[in-house]
């Protein structure tokens, strides 16, 4: 019984990990991936070609290899972080690109006519994003952003390289050392969970978001 309930704390630490490296990449992942999609659709000349050369970097490589260089190679240049300081740099930063260009695609897809329309009714720019075009954009987006968050999910097992205790390094730790394959059977039904939550409070947001779409 006591070794039950030990096992049942460190899956519970492992699991604490995982959410908090889930939700805080989520919390700044997300406005970022806007800022870059609103920089890149700006005629900011500089400032777009920038962000296009950060997205082609950080979808042209692995999370995995971002993480090492996060870890590894920033301490040679003097940048020292924390274990979760540096996974979360590494995650946001990638899925900040990812949602960028999700949002520019989604942002392309409203009629130019829209923009015309609110500079008639003399609306500004920040008006019309916030009241006319972000709304729509967030419903046509909403199915492949719920896509990417659930890969989130899944990814935030890669951390286990960095030597952070998240779910997955302790259910493969206690397996290895009590030859027991019930911590990653636990591990699976948290992680089905999790997709199971999100799947369903992405259905909700889409059905809400439903009346933005002509």
């Amino acid at each position: 019984m006591e070794q039950i309930m030990h096992t049942s704390a460190l899956m519970l630490e492992g699991s604490k990990v995982t959410l908090e490296i889930f939700f805080l990449t989520l919390m700044m992942a997300l406005p970022l991936g806007l800022i870059v999609a609103l920089i890149r659709l700006s005629g900011l000349g500089i400032l777009r070609w920038a962000m296009e050369f950060y997205i082609w970097i950080m979808r042209g490589t692995p999370l995995m290899l971002q993480l090492l260089f996060v870890y590894f190679a920033l301490p040679m240049v003097g940048v020292r972080l924390n274990d979760l300081s540096s996974a979360l740099l590494a995650f946001t930063l990638n899925y900040a690109a990812y949602f960028a260009e999700i949002f520019r695609a989604g942002i392309q897809s409203i009629p130019r006519g829209q923009y015309e329309a609110s500079k008639t009714l003399g609306f500004t720019y920040v008006q019309t994003m916030r009241h006319i075009i972000i709304p729509q954009m967030i419903a046509r987006v909403l199915p492949p952003v719920s896509n990417e968050t659930i890969n989130l999910v899944k990814d935030t097992s890669l951390i286990y390289i960095l030597a952070m205790n998240d779910l997955l390094r302790v259910a493969r730790t206690i397996v290895q050392r009590e030859f027991d394959m019930t911590p990653f059977v636990i591990a699976a039904v948290f992680y089905l969970v999790m997709t199971f939550v999100l799947t369903w409070v992405f259905n909700k947001l889409e059905a809400h978001y439903a009346k933005y779409i002509d």
